[in-house]
């Protein structure tokens, strides 16, 4: 039987890409990878030839075929992690999804403003308010989340779920612009770079040869 294909960008760069790719790695799900360079020319015809959106993520089961980051951590949950991407408490699930829902439509000045590089270690970069605001409303939430139930582990809910893969590139982030954070951010910050998936994907887009120009001066919300 085929391996499923998960369709992914430039390591270093694509926050969109880390989080399925995380979530299945860190499950032990098996798939075959293909990257797409995203500042190269063709991109977008690329992945068209995998997405309608002519965007990365996608993935590829057999006849199925998924776009968009938090519908293929979805999908993965159903398919082959029976369920355990998110908490058993239908209440507490409730909360997970709607903690990575905001996510996946919010905190656009952050994603904006502070675009991921795995490679980008601190300077003298700044961000204006809005952004900022976004920072400590993620502060806050984590804060929220940890204190009501993490008891059972590191991560938001205890155990590392798909909520975690959905804030996994703003850890990133975090790290490589410098931002100030609190002990539980930090704490939780260290918890996901522990991680031996995340600790294999951060070392494969530091190997990486391709570099889109200038990030910080572009902002793009990748």
């Amino acid at each position: 039987m085929s391996l499923p294909v998960l369709v992914i960008g430039n390591k270093n760069y694509s926050s969109w890409s880390l989080r399925p790719w995380l979530l299945l790695r860190h499950f032990g799900v098996a798939f075959e990878e293909v990257r797409l360079l995203l500042d190269a020319p063709d991109f977008t015809a690329q992945a068209r030839r995998h997405s309608p959106t002519g965007k990365v993520p996608a993935l590829h089961d057999g006849g199925v075929h998924v776009w968009d980051s938090l519908a293929i951590c979805e999908y993965a949950n159903e398919r082959w992690l029976d369920g355990r991407g998110w908490p058993a408490d239908l209440a507490v699930r409730a909360l997970a999804r709607a903690a990575a829902a905001e996510m996946h439509s919010g905190f656009v000045a952050l994603r904006t403003q502070l675009p991921m590089n795995s490679r980008r270690t601190p300077d003298a970069y700044t961000w204006d308010e809005a952004a900022q605001r976004d920072i400590d409303r993620v502060q806050a939430l984590w804060r929220q989340l940890r204190a009501a139930h993490g008891a059972g582990g590191d991560f938001l809910f205890g155990g590392f779920g798909i909520v975690d893969a959905m804030y996994a590139p703003v850890a990133i982030r975090f790290e490589g612009y410098g931002v100030e954070v609190d002990d539980t951010a930090r704490a939780y910050l260290q918890a996901l770079f522990a991680l031996p998936a995340m600790r294999e994907w951060r070392s494969a887009a530091v190997a990486e040869t391709e570099s889109v120009a200038d990030t910080d001066r572009l902002r793009k919300p990748l």
